[in-house]
């Protein structure tokens, strides 16, 4: 039962992450909603029970330390994380930018890992807990121009497997979810990149990515957050260390 657990979701004002808070409110889990911009996490606490924004950068650990203590405060201890914030940039390898490099392993990255160390404490002191990592199907196989991203997301499959086997014997479980493309305002400035960059038109572009998925569509976002629902339930007790891949079969 998920009833009064203390949900952590970070990037949780649009897309995947604000699916997956609406799929854990469902199920009567108090929430702490994370991402940098304020309005859109109180826009959708306003709409959910036992919901509070907090604003924080998950690239800075002083700002994280201060909300999670916000969100203890409010809550109480953490039981469940779902590290969702992230950021996607394209370019080719060679005019990859150290500064881009940086930014794809600040945000998809060392974010996770920066909110793995605040919660985790938590969940050892009482001895379960649950923590999915949004990974993609970029940390599970390569894409050409987005080196960066490709190679921050397989560092959180690593960072997953690895803590995955440290707290296993503590009733934690530790589980990446790599979604393929998904209708979220990320893959919409994709294909205004794509449009802005060939002269595509938007439905040709959109084709593009589509062709990606076994399926021929776009992953939803609430497939995205049903995966991520069971992963935090009783049922997926025995589940850990896995990179479950929502992607139309892109990724067996």
């Amino acid at each position: 039962m998920m009833q009064g657990l203390h949900a952590v979701v970070t990037g949780a004002g649009q897309g995947i992450g604000a699916a997956i808070a609406r799929a854990l409110a469902a199920r009567g889990v108090r929430l702490s909603l994370l991402g940098r911009r304020i309005a859109p996490l109180q826009a959708l606490a306003a709409e959910l029970p036992r919901a509070a924004a907090i604003a924080a950068d998950v690239t800075d650990p002083d700002a994280l330390a201060r909300a999670f203590a916000a969100a203890r405060e409010r809550h109480g201890p953490v039981s469940i994380l779902v590290n969702n914030a992230g950021q996607a940039e394209s370019a080719p390898f060679g005019k990859t930018s150290r500064a881009l490099w940086q930014r794809m392993l600040d945000v998809n990255l060392s974010g996770s890992f920066h909110c793995m160390q605040q919660a985790l404490p938590d969940m050892l002191a009482a001895g379960q807990g649950r923590i999915v990592n949004i990974a993609s199907t970029a940390g599970q196989r390569g894409y050409a121009y987005v080196a960066a991203y490709s190679a921050a997301k397989h560092g959180v499959v690593g960072l997953t497997r690895s803590v995955a086997l440290e707290v296993a014997a503590r009733g934690i479980t530790v589980n990446a979810v790599c979604p393929g493309y998904t209708e979220t305002e990320i893959l919409h400035e994709s294909i205004a990149r794509v449009v802005a960059t060939t002269g595509r038109s938007a439905a040709e572009a959109r084709a593009s990515f589509e062709r990606g998925n076994p399926q021929q569509r776009l992953v939803q976002p609430q497939q995205v957050a049903d995966a991520v629902l069971w992963l935090c339930g009783e049922g997926a007790g025995a589940v850990t260390g896995q990179c479950i891949s929502i992607s139309g079969g892109e990724v067996m």
